[in-house]
C-alpha cells in the first residue's frame, strides 16, 4: 500500500509519496493492482453548498476517473453524497457492527461491490443545546457524527471510527478503516475471480 497527497501526510501509517495524483507516471501507476482514489470532496460537501463556496474548492473526480479507467486497473473512487460518481455504494456506520459513526460515503467501482444492509440511524450524541436529545447522550456510548464541526471529542471520534492515531483535520477526512477494509475484501473477491 502507497499513499499519494499533494500536502504532506506525517501520520500517514504507511509508505507515502508527495505529489499530485493526476502527474503520476502511467507507468508507476501499473505497478499496483488496484488503485483508490479519494479526491478532495469540499467542492460537492453540504457544507461547500450551504456557504456557497463550493466554487472555491477543485473538482477532481473526472479527470482522476478518467486516468483510472486509462490504466486499465480495478479501481474505487470515493467521496460524499453530492459527489458525481458513476452507480456509487453508499457505507454507513450503521453497517458495521464495531462502529458507533454516521459517515456516509460514497464508492464508485469498476467491479462489483453489495453493501451490508443500511440500518436505521439512532440519535448522535452532540454538543448543540438546541437539539432535544442534548445530555441524554454518551459520546463513549452512542453513536457519534464526525463532521468539520463535531459533535463529540476528538478521543471519541477515534473511538467510534476505529482510528487511533489521527488528527481533528486528519479525521474529518477519513472514512473508518471497517469501510476500507469491506471494499478491499470485495476487491480481493474480484482479483481472485478473474
Amino acid at each position: 500500500v502507497v499513499g499519494v497527497d499533494i500536502k504532506p501526510q506525517p501520520n500517514y501509517p504507511l509508505a507515502f509519496i508527495q505529489a499530485d495524483a493526476l502527474t503520476l507516471d502511467p507507468k508507476f501507476i501499473l505497478l499496483f493492482d488496484a488503485i483508490h482514489a479519494s479526491p478532495p470532496c469540499q467542492s460537492y460537501s453540504n457544507l461547500a453548498k450551504r456557504n456557497g463556496n463550493a466554487d472555491k474548492w477543485p473538482r477532481l473526480i473526472e479527470p482522476v476517473r478518467e486516468m483510472l479507467i486509462h490504466s486499465g486497473l480495478p479501481y474505487v473512487i470515493e467521496n460524499v453524497k453530492g459527489a458525481p460518481l458513476i452507480d456509487p455504494v453508499v457505507l454507513c456506520g450503521t453497517m458495521f457492527p464495531k462502529l458507533r459513526v454516521l459517515r456516509h460515503r460514497l464508492f464508485e467501482a469498476n467491479f462489483e461491490i453489495t453493501p451490508p444492509a443500511h440500518k436505521k440511524h439512532p440519535k448522535v450524541h452532540t454538543f448543540d443545546k438546541r437539539k432535544s436529545h442534548y445530555g441524554k447522550t454518551d459520546e463513549w456510548k452512542d453513536f457519534v457524527q464526525v463532521t468539520g464541526g463535531g459533535n463529540c471529542t476528538l478521543a471519541a471520534a477515534r473511538e467510534a471510527m476505529g482510528i487511533d492515531w489521527m488528527t481533528k483535520g486528519e479525521i474529518n477526512e477519513s472514512i473508518p478503516p471497517a469501510y476500507t477494509k469491506f471494499i478491499g475484501e470485495a476487491l480481493m473477491s474480484h482479483l481472485v475471480s478473474q
